[in-house]
């Protein structure tokens, strides 16, 4: 580490001003495709594997693709994972002297394994809200007959990714949940292998990340609130995120109760990279739900419109384990907004093939401003729709108070074309009702 980290300072010796790196990203499913398109900008040396074939188009054009990631770690001076499932190799990259921005084992299992994530909050001093773990469908039906209550099914795992199977209990006693319970029984028994009943909560949603250097965490935090539903009004299926909202703060009384006491935890597992917890707050304290170990998407192009610094020279810092990292952001909020086509958010090849194969991605104005890439491709100066989710652009705005913000991102929203594209049209609207009840509690 220590020699990589003098090769990076004798760039800035030589009089080189901007530092030129050779970032390396291994991926799963080209989530980063964003990221490493921003790296590129900044003129530094990028190369982006992908490891599913669907996915394999996904940022042709705007950086360099390698169908073999391994050939190429020793040339890379930071190698880059941006999802869960790769935290081992992550420490053995290490554990050879490599400079990793990315997991661990440990950090891997907080996400995917919610019970062991709520157990190590608690051991951590963090107040958790009541939940039960099963292996059994039959097992938690007894359950929630014996205890009746309102409950949140939340499955773990990898197939926690397929979010419409996270359902969120409406009754008192526990009936809907049960029917979900008997229904998933028949149908989901042989993927749902894990899953958890959390008591439910009533109050804002909110979540609360920083980034790690391996030892610390690096200021300021990011305040962000995600609008998961597909339909404004927050209806219809969960897809993960439609859009979110942030701030950066240099701490508030979230993220002391909650992620600021697992730093040595953190630091023990060699974690480097972007970590968030969501949460619930309300009268009775604030209750952590999940981790996201990781990169969010579209967390981390939300962010790059609010962050000053290079991006380059602060992935390069915080994986080299330096102290003094610097984070430069914009005073004020942030908004993104999801644009997508079908058949986002389900998976389905034949409705993709139909509706937004090859499709056109066209600009009104020239400017790009707030343009973020999701599945996009590029041949010459033209766009067109990659990968098979539908997952096509970010589209993000700052200002000062937070009404500027969302008018900047809508507006930029309307520079782009795309047959069958659609989006939410109220990311943020929450905020006033959200941000009063959390002041008025004391949390913001």
């Amino acid at each position: 580490m220590d020699k990589m980290a003098t090769n990076g300072d004798q760039k800035l010796k030589n009089g080189d001003q901007k530092p030129k790196y050779k970032f390396l990203f291994v991926t799963q499913e080209a989530l980063s495709a964003d990221l490493a398109w921003q790296l590129a900008k900044e003129g530094h040396d990028v190369k982006f594997y992908c490891h599913d074939q669907p996915e394999k188009d996904v940022g042709d054009g705007f950086f360099e693709k390698v169908d073999d990631w391994e050939k190429y770690k020793d040339w890379a001076e930071v190698i880059i994972f941006d999802d869960i499932g790769f935290g081992a190799k992550a420490e053995a990259l290490r554990k050879e002297g490599k400079a990793v921005v990315g997991g661990s084992a440990y950090t891997d299992k907080l996400e995917l394994d919610r019970a062991f994530g709520q157990d190590e909050l608690m051991a951590s001093g963090v107040a958790v809200l009541p939940s039960a773990n099963f292996t059994s469908f039959d097992d938690a039906i007894l359950f929630v007959k014996s205890n009746p209550d309102r409950y949140v099914l939340k499955p773990s795992g990898q197939i926690q990714d397929e979010k419409e199977l996270l359902f969120v209990g409406q009754e008192a006693d526990g009936k809907d949940v049960l029917q979900v319970l008997e229904h998933y029984k028949i149908t989901w028994s042989k993927k749902i292998k894990t899953f958890m009943l959390q008591e439910f909560a009533e109050g804002v949603e909110v979540a609360v990340g920083a980034f790690f250097n391996g030892k610390d965490f690096v200021m300021p935090i990011c305040v962000n609130f995600e609008h998961k539903r597909l339909f404004p009004g927050e209806i219809g299926p969960s897809t993960g995120e439609m859009g979110t909202v942030m701030y950066f703060a240099k701490s508030n009384p979230i993220f002391e109760a909650t992620l600021f006491k697992t730093k040595e935890k953190l630091a023990s597992s060699g974690y480097v990279g972007y970590i968030d917890i969501n949460c619930i707050a309300n009268t009775k304290g604030i209750w952590p739900l999940e981790w996201t170990s990781r990169f969010g998407f579209p967390t981390i192009s939300i962010q790059m419109e609010g962050i000053q610094s290079e991006m380059g020279q602060f992935l390069y810092d915080i994986s080299h384990g330096k102290d003094d990292v610097q984070l430069k952001t914009k005073k004020g909020y942030q908004v993104g907004v999801v644009v997508a086509i079908p058949p986002f958010p389900f998976e389905d090849q034949k409705a993709f093939k139909k509706y937004s194969e090859g499709a056109a991605i066209l600009f009104k104005r020239q400017s790009l401003g707030g343009v973020h890439i999701g599945e996009v491709k590029k041949d010459g100066d033209d766009w067109f729709i990659a990968g098979q989710s539908g997952y096509a652009l970010i589209i993000t705005g700052s200002g000062a108070a937070m009404s500027d913000a969302i008018r900047n991102a809508y507006q930029n929203v309307g520079n782009v074309m795309i047959p069958n594209m659609f989006y939410r049209s109220d990311i943020g609207q929450r905020w006033t009702r959200d941000s009063d009840m959390l002041l008025s509690w004391g949390y913001l």
